[in-house]
Formats: structure tokens, C-alpha cells, sequence
């Protein structure tokens, strides 16, 4: 077999798509192929004899160095991003690989590299590497990392700002599922060619997976992160429009910015990840900017989410109900009562329900909840001997996000069957707030309940911005004040004038009026000076388990 000629290998060496630089092991340039003056602006005769740190930045740190000849001793070859320095002094990320190369008895290292900074460096495409998304163009994660690492390196001695955005598509899913593959991948394009219009030139995108991206932002004030989490919020509120068609996303944006929020590569990215899912959690389709202290908040629902879930699996006898008598306050006579939700956890504890109703409420497991409050009332009314015949009221809690829910009729008509057999009302009472929002085939259902005599009582009356118009159309019975305005009755005259407006506007509409929270004779007294109906709270019983309840 012939031999490699010097004309050959000048040949093969020239001719190559990338940038190549050959250079001797005590750093010694001594040779370099066409493209390499395309990337760096040097031509050969500027170079040839000089060492390869005439390229260098200056942005990399002197340990930067060190693990990249430590590599090349170990294994042979180093490989990654890094920042070098072109004759007209602007600093450019490349993709460099060096490897050593035997050529006539001499021992060379041969550093092959490409401007990763702008796709139409080379008439290849990054996607010849495994460091580029072939479908959207951008980056992957491993690339993004690298770019990340190294502008953290070149930040380390400077003043300037950057930030991390963690964005998530909300909803791609289901385009998936009801599209397929093929119709979502086009819908991805699109996205992240909005993305790419919200952020400047000098910005770097990714696609890390999925519908997941990232992007580094530079900034002049932090003030500026704002405003582009915003415009990145609020690029999605159009529709993403792929072959005449309409698809409707939303975007879930977390920011970390440098150094504030993290010092190193992973940091910065794991905490914009961090502040994304706060996002989620606050609703999706809005962004948030990382703080310790609600990212702690968001991983403690999260733990209570996880706790919950598998409690309602396999831990039923973790739930109990308490019951909370109402009294007619006119008469003192017991008139109902209010049926309570408990949670014991065996390593948490006794935990509020003002937590673990909401993270279920947002979660998606409310059902399973309201499942777990019927059975434990069934099993009590099993084990008491509750009287016949009184027409007290039993008052359990909706969630307005069941109503709509194919499922509550299932549950709840054996168990009105049931309040009825024992001489009860069944009562169900829904948050003023909640009920503001619903649509006309969830209020139809209220009223089929009302027609088959169940009592529908809003609660926390008071709180939300019900109009005189939509009360009176609301199929509802019983108006529960909000126990703010109660337990400050006697102290602000203010608030006696807004009970007292409460109890005109129900006695114009025909509705009963409920107060909750009553916890002293001079709240019970002035509520009665009001003519206010019915009246709970700890100054007449607390909740109780219902064996405890005076029943005869």
C-alpha cells in the first residue's frame, strides 16, 4: 500500500469542511487548512510558529485548561465547547475536538473546530454531531450545558447579567394525542420559532426535550428579565399556527439569573427548572422568577401531594370526620351540622385542611377526597344511633371542579339516600369564589340537586364579587357569611353594616343565612340583634367526632 505523501495529506487537510489546526506537543502551530482563516480571520503566515493561545479569549479559567490536557493524557482526545477569540477581537463559542496524530515520526495534535454560533458556519449541520436538534435546529441539552458552563466562566470577572429561562409548552400533549407525531413535530417547529422571536440575536436557545426549552438571556438590569418572561408568556396567548390550522399552547416560563440564583452551570438551569414548575403550579401560562423560599413552598406541597396520594391509595383509615353543629340562634336549638374532612399522617401529622384540600384541588384528586369524606360519614352514621324524624341538616363541601365531574352523581345520590333514611337534609356548600365561575351546565346541575331537595349553601359569603343579578339567578338556599366579617362584629361598626347588608339582601332574595366563626357572646349577642338565622362556631361546639355530638 503507498504511503501518505506530505502533498496528499496537505491535500486531504485543506480540503476539509472544518476549521483544522495542527500544532507540536510543546505548543507550536505548524499548520492550518483554509477553513481555519474562514472561522478565525488569521491567515496561515499570522499563526504558523506562534502558540495556539493567540486564539484565546481569555474567558476560561486556568483549571479550564488543565482538565482539557488531562483529558488528552488519559484518554487521547478532548471534545466541548469552548470560547476563542477571532483577529477582529470578537469572542465566538466553537465545537473543538482534539486528538493526537502520528505524522512521519512526529508526534502532532490536531484541534478540529467549527462556530457553533451560527448554524450556516459550515455547509454541515450540527445534527453530524450529537449535540443538535435536527427537528427544531437548536441546540440540545448537552450543547446548551456547555454554553452555559462557558458563559458562567466568562462572567466570573465581569459585572454583566444574564439569566436562565426554563420554558415549558403547556398542553403539547394532548396536540399529540388527538394530531399525532407528525402534526405535533410541525407544532414544536413553530414554537420555537416563537420563542426565537422573543429573545435578541445574542441569545442562545435550546430544545432540551420534549416540549422543553432553555435560553440565556443577556441582561442590562435585572429589571429587564420581567419584561422578557412576559413576552414569553404572552407570545403563546396567539395560536400556534401550523398549515392553516390553529393549535393552542401556553407557556410555563421559569428565569434564574446569574449570579443571584446560582454560581455554576447546573445551579442556574436546575433552579429556572425550579421556578418553572412554581409556574405550573400557579396555574400554568405565567412565569416565575426564581426565590428560595417559594421554590421551598412549592416542594413542600409536592412532598404533601406525594403524601396525600398515596394516602387515599392505601391508607384510608388516615381520614376521619369531625362535625361542626349549627344552632338555630333564635332558639339555641341544634339545626345541623357541618361535616369535616381530617387527615392524620403518621410522619406529617395532623395536617390543616386549609393544605391538603387545595393540593388536591390543583392536583386533580378532589374525587378521591370527597370519596374519602362520604365513606368516612357512611361508616359513622353505621356506628352511631343517630334519632329519626328532626330534619337537621347535614352540610358537606364541593369543590366547584366536581360539579362538572361525571362521577359526583355516582357518589353522592346513595349517599343523600342515606341522610335521608336517618330523617337528615343533605346539604352541599360551595366557595363563593368557585361558584362565580361556573358554567350553565354546572349551575343546571345545582339546580337539579335543589330539585330533588338538596340544600345548596355558599360559603364564605363575602369573599367573592357575587352581583345582586347573579344571586338571584344562582340556584342556591343558604348564604354563609365569611367568619372575617363575624369575628370582627363589635369591634368595627363597619362590619355590622356589611352583616347587616348581607341579611337585607338574603331576606330580598328568600335565602337563609348562616354565620360561621362565632366565637364570643358578643358576636352571638349582636348577630342575633341582626336577626341572622343560624350560627357555628367554637363558642357553641367545635368540631366533634359524631359519637360526641348531643344527637337526642
Amino acid at each position: 500500500m503507498q504511503a501518505l505523501t506530505e502533498q496528499d495529506f496537505k491535500a486531504l487537510v485543506d480540503n476539509h469542511p472544518r476549521a483544522i489546526m495542527l500544532s507540536t506537543p510543546d505548543a507550536v502551530i505548524t499548520y492550518v487548512n483554509r477553513m481555519f482563516q474562514a472561522v478565525t480571520g488569521y491567515r496561515p503566515e499570522e499563526v504558523l510558529g506562534r502558540a495556539p493561545s493567540v486564539l484565546s479569549s481569555g474567558l476560561h479559567s486556568p483549571e479550564f485548561y488543565q482538565a482539557m490536557w488531562e483529558s488528552l493524557n488519559e484518554s487521547g482526545r478532548w471534545e466541548g465547547l469552548i470560547w476563542n477569540r477571532r483577529k477582529s477581537g470578537e469572542n465566538y463559542p466553537q465545537w473543538l475536538t482534539i486528538y493526537p496524530v502520528d505524522y512521519q515520526g512526529k508526534r502532532l495534535y490536531a484541534g478540529v473546530f467549527m462556530d457553533v454560533g451560527e448554524l450556516a458556519a459550515s455547509d454541515e449541520r450540527l445534527a453530524t454531531l450529537a449535540y443538535y436538534d435536527p427537528l427544531t435546529e437548536l441546540p440540545n441539552r448537552s450543547l446548551f450545558q456547555e454554553f452555559l458552563k462557558a458563559r458562567v466562566n466568562q462572567r466570573k470577572d465581569t459585572a454583566d447579567l444574564f439569566a436562565v429561562l426554563y420554558i415549558d409548552l403547556d398542553f403539547f400533549k394532548s396536540v399529540n394525542d388527538l394530531h399525532g407525531h407528525d402534526c405535533g413535530d410541525r407544532v414544536l417547529q413553530q414554537a420555537a420559532a416563537c420563542i426565537q422571536a422573543v429573545v435578541r440575536n445574542g441569545d442562545v436557545i435550546a430544545r432540551l426535550s420534549g416540549d422543553e426549552f432553555a435560553a440565556i438571556i443577556e441582561l442590562d438590569t435585572e429589571d429587564q428579565l420581567n419584561a422578557v418572561c412576559e413576552r414569553m408568556t404572552h407570545v403563546f396567548r396567539a395560536p400556534v399556527m401550523v398549515e392553516h390550522r390553529e393549535y393552542f399552547l401556553s407557556a410555563s416560563v421559569g428565569a434564574a439569573i446569574y449570579p443571584n440564583h446560582g454560581e455554576t452551570a447546573g445551579e442556574l438551569l436546575q433552579n429556572a427548572d425550579r421556578a418553572m414548575y412554581t409556574a405550573k403550579l400557579a396555574g400554568r401560562a405565567c412565569y416565575r422568577i426564581y426565590s428560595a423560599s417559594e421554590i421551598q413552598h412549592g416542594q413542600q406541597q409536592q412532598r404533601l401531594s406525594e403524601a396525600l396520594v398515596a394516602s387515599l391509595k392505601v391508607a384510608p383509615e388516615e381520614f376521619s370526620v369531625v362535625y361542626q353543629p349549627q344552632y338555630d340562634l333564635a332558639t339555641g336549638a341544634m339545626a345541623g351540622m357541618e361535616a369535616l374532612l381530617r387527615w392524620q399522617h403518621p410522619e406529617l401529622g395532623a395536617v390543616s385542611p386549609g393544605d391538603f384540600v387545595p393540593v388536591a384541588e390543583q392536583r386533580g384528586h378532589i374525587h378521591e377526597l370527597t370519596e374519602q369524606l362520604i365513606r368516612c360519614i357512611r361508616r359513622d352514621l353505621e356506628a352511631c344511633a343517630v334519632d329519626h324524624g328532626r330534619g337537621r341538616r347535614l352540610a358537606i363541601n364541593i369543590s366547584a371542579r366536581q360539579i362538572a365531574d361525571g362521577r359526583l352523581d355516582g357518589l353522592l345520590e346513595p349517599f343523600f339516600e342515606r341522610v335521608r333514611q336517618v330523617g337528615w337534609q343533605p346539604e352541599i356548600e360551595i366557595t363563593e369564589t368557585h361558584l362565580m365561575n361556573l358554567s350553565r351546565r354546572c349551575l343546571d346541575k345545582l339546580r337539579e340537586f335543589g330539585d330533588k331537595g338538596v340544600v345548596v349553601a355558599i360559603d364564605d359569603f363575602g369573599t367573592g364579587y357575587s352581583s345582586l343579578a347573579y344571586l338571584h339567578a344562582l340556584p342556591v338556599n343558604v348564604l354563609k357569611i365569611d367568619q372575617q366579617f363575624v369575628q370582627r362584629l363589635g369591634q368595627d361598626g363597619r362590619d355590622s353594616r356589611i352583616v347587616s347588608a348581607i341579611l337585607a339582601i338574603a331576606e330580598a332574595l328568600s335565602l337563609e343565612v348562616v354565620a360561621e366563626g362565632i366565637e364570643t357572646e358578643i358576636q352571638k349577642r349582636k348577630l342575633q340583634e341582626l336577626n341572622c338565622h343560624r350560627g357555628q362556631g367554637y363558642l357553641m361546639a367545635r368540631p366533634s367526632p359524631l359519637s360526641e355530638l348531643p344527637l337526642d
